[in-house]
């Protein structure tokens, strides 16, 4: 029988599986073996899996070829891997039986790393805010839950929202509550929209890069990514709407206010040709606006609505949105906003996974609905802050790596000199710090010698972040290795 290939996940897919697995104490093959029996044993790689050749798994790991050598050896000689002269590693079959159905896992090290246990890691691979504000504590010390209410809401809290479609009333968006269906975070709103609207071998249209978490989803339902590159100012309008003429696509994904990653911004008139384009063609345009409020000037989505997708004068947009960036990660409170008819099925579809988001949460969103502004004034003041004090610690330490300015959103989009991310970002785990890799963001392939950082949290610790990297680039930096190159043409 033919050996699994780890197609359609790229080495950099398994080497984001791997975790944080050199963060332990110990010799780096039996920390590297441990993180693989691990994969193995909860089903992870299964029976037949082949695994990368020990050289090229050497380095995208930043480690020397007899670490790989030696924890391969290791699983040998326990019964979980077979190597064979010509035919190479992989996974013995033993444990799980091939025809077993398997449920789709994430490999996004955005996701893993917070499965990880707490450990010493700066952890600028997944972008939250640090602490919740004090506004938040208070809104659930002044809760007051209903008498005579089940608590099951499937569309959400009737309050909440009527309160959300008011703030795109204010954009002059027309929207009422029957628009506007609340999830548990805004990835569970892509996530309906994605169940909803794709099957598999559908195309959708996404940004390259754009935010992993979206990709991990389309991926899920077996769709058929259809990338169009990002530039200085956003995505590549007239290339998305060739491509949509092209392929009809099921579903366009964008997120034109400081795009996630790169932080860009869709200028107005491109925004309304893209509007325009999908409406005529009749593709369903999803704009992802989770970050769209974090202007630095204060002109965010909610100020500015000249730049805010949605509008009666353009067209349909499917909006996506949530408290998360602005307030908490912590509070899982989204929405997603559009036609009655699709709010009504996304509502079925909702019912049948949760039955309604936590009602106390969606009281407390209510609460800070209204005194939204000072809840972001004051967080934008905070990610401006971080947002500069990270680009003069680069600047210092780091003066080789090349990042643009942002007007808002939460990420800084590094180049590094050579190199690539992916190999890059194992050393930093080694130093401490967990980057997300720029090649886990693009479907095209690209952006591999990207790193995403955040900066939101505190100064001091954006600091020894850098300090940090700095170390391990000083480590990584004698020069580009020609056999990493040749690696990523291989399997990209």
């Amino acid at each position: 029988m033919e050996p699994i290939s780890l197609a359609p996940h790229t080495i950099d897919a398994l080497v984001a599986r791997l975790g944080r697995w050199s963060a332990g104490r110990g010799p780096l093959y039996l920390l590297l073996a441990a993180r693989l029996r691990r994969l193995i044993d909860e089903g992870a790689l299964p029976p037949g899996t082949a695994l990368p050749p020990d050289r090229r798994l050497a380095v995208a790991l930043a480690v020397g070829r007899t670490t790989v050598v030696a924890a391969y050896d290791t699983l040998r000689q326990e019964g979980r891997l077979v190597r064979r002269q010509g035919s190479g590693t992989r996974v013995a079959r033993a444990a799980l039986a091939p025809e077993q159905p398997r449920v789709t896992e994430t490999s996004n090290p955005l996701f893993l790393h917070l499965l990880e246990s707490p450990d010493d890691v700066i952890l600028l691979s997944c972008a939250a805010p640090a602490q919740p504000p004090p506004e938040l504590a208070e809104a659930y010390r002044s809760l007051v839950l209903p008498e005579a209410d089940l608590g099951y809401h499937p569309a959400g809290l009737g309050a909440l929202r009527a309160a959300v479609a008011a703030r795109y009333e204010a954009r002059g968006v027309p929207t009422g509550p029957e628009r506007i269906l609340v999830t548990t975070g805004a990835q569970q709103g892509l996530s309906l929209l994605t169940r909803l609207l794709l099957a598999p071998g559908d195309g959708v249209l996404v940004e390259a890069p754009t935010y992993p978490g979206a990709l991990d989803l389309f991926r899920e339902a077996a769709a058929v990514p259809l990338p169009v590159a990002v530039g200085p100012d956003g995505v590549d309008v007239a290339e998305a709407v060739r491509v949509m003429e092209r392929h009809r696509p099921a579903l366009a994904y964008v997120v034109p206010r400081f795009q996630n990653p790169t932080g860009t911004v869709l200028p107005p008139l491109a925004c309304r040709r893209l509007v325009e384009a999908a409406n005529a063609l009749g593709v369903p345009l999803v704009d992802d606006e989770v970050l769209a409020d974090l202007a630095f000037d204060g002109g965010g989505a909610a100020g500015d609505p000249a730049l805010a997708l949605p509008s009666a004068a353009y067209g349909e947009v499917i909006s996506v949105g949530s408290l998360s960036k602005v307030v908490w990660g912590g509070l899982r409170i989204g929405w997603v906003r559009g036609p009655a008819p699709l709010i009504a099925r996304l509502a079925r579809l909702k019912a049948l996974h949760d039955l309604g988001s936590d009602l106390p949460s969606q009281l407390a969103a209510v609460r800070l609905l209204g005194d939204y502004a000072s809840v972001l004034a004051t967080r934008t003041a905070a990610v401006r802050a971080g947002h500069d004090h990270l680009r003069a610690e680069l600047a210092r330490r780091l003066p080789s790596w090349s990042c643009a300015p942002t007007t808002g959103g939460q990420t800084l989009w590094v180049r590094l000199p050579h190199g690539d991310g992916v190999s890059f970002a194992q050393l930093a785990l080694r130093h401490g710090v967990a980057v997300l890799p720029g090649a886990t963001a693009d479907a095209l392939g690209g952006s591999l010698r990207h790193l995403r950082l955040h900066f939101l949290a505190p100064p001091e610790v954006l600091t020894e972040a850098v300090r940090r990297l700095a170390a391990a680039w000083a480590e990584y930096a004698p020069g580009p290795d020609p056999e990493r190159a040749a690696l990523h043409a291989i399997v990209v």
